[in-house]
């Protein structure tokens, strides 16, 4: 059999970006568009969407965005009830967004912080996949791509309930892929080193704490959103239609660090 001509290739795809308006999200959006996908672009505030489904518009892709609150169920409801009057279907979901409004010891957090983190980390990223899944299970498969960290592996230094939530998001898509895996829908995680985005501009804009992860990281360098969407491709596209309940660690080397 010879193989399809580019098996990257997402026309006809419909993927839903959850908190794509800025950084990772945003890049993502902007590939998955390149490469074919009707992309909806979803955060919570219609503006910001708006502006990256337009940039991605003029250059000649299609793309439109969808204010949600992912933390907030009646939100999701109406999401993906606008999604199935609009398209019928969803193809690619992408679980970007995240919050971590607590930097500091672990046993000083409070429970304000403990249950926002929680509320977009985990709790939107689980009643995303189910909305997502049951959607793709009516057409016949799909992929979930959950963005975790590598925080999830390698928890990082004050950001105690950031990094446990990462690491339930790992399990989390393990427990998808292998109770959705019949209806043909595959679940992975993936898992950035330090990138330049918003949510992690106190770490970069630290400069003792970027050398501290630069020096331990084998490119000696942090990470551009734009190098996360290889791996997201992959993960959404037939290229990976075998991939499924797997964390690919996208951190230029920094989690092969010797601990000496």
């Amino acid at each position: 059999m010879n193989p399809p001509d580019n098996l990257f290739d997402l026309s006809g795809k419909v993927a839903l970006i959850n908190g794509g308006s800025r950084g990772i999200g945003a890049a993502i959006a902007k590939g998955f568009a390149s490469y074919g996908a009707h992309v909806i672009v979803s955060s919570r505030h219609a503006e910001s969407c708006a502006a990256v489904a337009d940039g991605i518009v003029a250059e000649g892709f299609s793309a439109e965005g969808m204010a949600c609150h992912g933390g907030n169920l009646d939100d999701i409801d109406k999401l993906f009830g606008n999604i199935r009057e609009q398209h019928g279907k969803l193809d690619v979901l992408l679980n970007n967004a995240a919050t971590n409004p607590y930097y500091g010891h672990i046993l000083d957090t409070e429970p304000a912080a403990f249950d926002k983190t929680v509320e977009v980390n985990l709790r939107g990223y689980f009643y995303m996949s189910v909305a997502a899944a049951k959607l793709m299970k009516e057409n016949g498969g799909g992929s979930i791509i959950n963005t975790a960290s590598v925080n999830a592996i390698q928890p990082g230094n004050f950001q105690g309930i950031y990094s446990i939530t990462k690491a339930a998001v790992v399990n989390m898509t393990k427990s998808f892929a292998q109770e959705c895996g019949e209806f043909g829908i595959r679940c992975n995680a993936l898992l950035p080193g330090l990138t330049e985005t918003q949510l992690a501009s106190g770490l970069i804009d630290d400069a003792d704490i970027l050398q501290g992860v630069t020096r331990k990281t084998a490119l000696g360098r942090h990470a551009q959103p734009e190098e996360m969407v290889g791996a997201a491709l992959l993960l959404a596209s037939d290229a990976g239609s075998y991939i499924t309940g797997e964390s690919i660690v996208v951190d230029g080397g920094l989690t092969t660090a010797s601990a000496l």
